[in-house]
């Protein structure tokens, strides 16, 4: 692990030449649990997203995106340090990294540009947790600090009722606020807040800004308005056959044995899988109008010729697909998610099969930027794609989901790898929606995309918890509880 260390944060802090106008500035936007059902990406047939589509439409959306892991903390961990969750054993939504002994002093993407000149700024959740640091703290993840975002105005009581697995309070959806003022929502105020920093910026350095929404994760409460561009009937739905899973290995729900969010069984019990989808619809359409607010703000200040934006979600989410909902797995609906990047460096009007990953965003940023190189990174830079959209790509996307679970990812297949064994393959050219599981049929595919399973692949770090799958002795075990071999799985409990 020596080849990780050498470009701690003490060696960062090098002289910055030049001036804000020879380097470009960065707009960073993460959006939360956001599929793939964008506009610009074909997916649903019905989503409103004009503001991220005419992002894409100025430069080059990469349709065969994924994330790092289908879960926040290390997906985000990842994009932000530059190393695979299989590299650094952050699987669960606990630990913070800088908690990890061996990960402290890593130079996160932030530090690395404010170490090289730039002023940093951050608003909602960029990290997992962490949405603000006292301004005494040594080596701060930002320098600035806006919007802490989150949910915001909350109903007094859930609008659903109670959920199984526990009735989590997150686990909601609907119409709220009921007056369609969307002002005391969290994200409303990322937005605005970031507007504000655009206007006020300080001309003698460039910035780096960021602005994370929290929708349309749960609960996704969206006002009327928002409701009112989808139809209240079952043409919202997306594709879920019966019987989807018939040809998936039991292992498949291992990853997700017992979690809060509802399983499709209970959706339909309890007639809330058209209100589920329309509020993640409306949820998406409203962030997409926060996104545009920040983009118009860019443009008003006469930045859109020297500004790198760069828009991503951390992982997608299941709407009853494959008979859950939620992320948690290596199929599309958890893995695929909207990657852009647009500005000076990037050619407009592209959009890319080449398998690409979040991994990928900081290196690209810093050969952008000219910044120095750093040797732990673990990801691809996208410049050959920025500039030519059908240029070579070395490998395909990976994803991971705690020890020995991957999905690799080609222009062609889908492989999934199990840590018990057992593997799923899907032609994702004609079967996108991965209903046919070829894994029996095709041993060549199935050689060839072993080969790209990591090297590295360590188990959890003191302190992991929430959502961790172990696999000991042939025994698996979730969050602490030993999963037995004729055990019901779950649906609604």
């Amino acid at each position: 692990m020596k080849r990780f260390f050498p470009y701690l944060l003490s060696l960062t802090l090098t002289s910055f030449a030049g001036t804000a106008a020879e380097k470009p500035n960065i707009l960073f936007i993460a959006i939360d649990d956001q599929n793939d059902w964008i506009g610009c990406m074909d997916s649903h047939p019905m989503v409103k997203t004009p503001n991220i589509d005419k992002l894409a439409a100025r430069g080059t959306l990469f349709a065969n995106a994924h994330c790092q892991a289908p879960l926040c903390n290390p997906s985000r961990t990842s994009l932000m340090i530059g190393l695979r969750p299989s590299t650094t054993g952050i699987h669960g939504l606990r630990p913070w990294f800088r908690d990890v002994p061996q990960w402290s002093d890593l130079v996160s993407l932030p530090q690395h540009f404010a170490a090289n000149g730039y002023q940093t700024y951050s608003n909602g959740k960029i990290y997992h947790s962490i949405r603000s640091q006292p301004k005494t703290e040594k080596n701060p993840e930002f320098q600035n600090w806006g919007s802490r975002g989150g949910v915001g105005s909350k109903p007094p009581q859930k609008l659903i009722g109670t959920t199984p697995f526990g009735n989590h309070r997150l686990m909601d959806w609907g119409v709220w606020p009921d007056n369609n003022d969307d002002s005391t929502k969290g994200d409303y105020d990322v937005a605005s807040q970031a507007v504000d920093m655009i206007k006020n910026m300080p001309k003698d350095k460039p910035f780096f800004l960021t602005a994370g929404f929290f929708l349309p994760h749960v609960p996704c409460y969206a006002t009327q308005k928002w409701f009112d561009l989808y139809p209240n009937d079952e043409s919202v739905l997306p594709p879920m056959p019966e019987g989807d899973r018939d040809d998936t290995p039991r292992s498949s729900w291992w990853i997700h044995w017992k979690l809060p969010e509802p399983r499709q069984k209970w959706l339909k019990e309890n007639d809330q899988q058209i209100n589920l989808v329309r509020s993640y619809l409306a949820s998406t359409s409203f962030v997409d109008d926060q996104v545009g607010r920040i983009l118009n703000a860019i443009d008003d200040a006469g930045l859109q010729d020297n500004t790198i934006i760069v828009l991503w979600s951390d992982h997608g989410y299941h709407l009853g697909e494959k008979s859950i909902t939620g992320k948690n797995t290596l199929w599309r609906n958890s893995t695929r998610v909207p990657l852009i990047f647009a500005g000076p460096g990037v050619k407009s009007g592209q959009k890319t099969k080449k398998p690409a990953e979040l991994l990928d965003i900081y290196p690209t940023l810093v050969e952008l930027c000219n910044l120095p190189s750093l040797d732990h990174l673990e990801g691809l830079s996208l410049n050959p794609q920025l500039k030519n959209a059908r240029a070579p790509r070395e490998r395909p996307a990976i994803t991971s989901h705690n020890q020995g679970n991957f999905s690799i990812v080609s222009e062609k297949w889908r492989y999934i790898h199990y840590v018990d064994g057992e593997e799923e393959l899907y032609d994702i050219v004609n079967d996108p929606n991965e209903w046919t599981n070829l894994a029996s049929e095709r041993k060549g595919v199935l050689k060839s995309m072993r080969e790209w399973l990591p090297k590295i692949d360590n188990g959890p770090v003191p302190g992991s918890g929430a959502r961790v799958l172990t696999y000991y002795d042939k025994t698996p075990v979730w969050e602490g509880e030993p999963i037995g071999e004729d055990d019901e799985i779950p649906h609604d409990r």
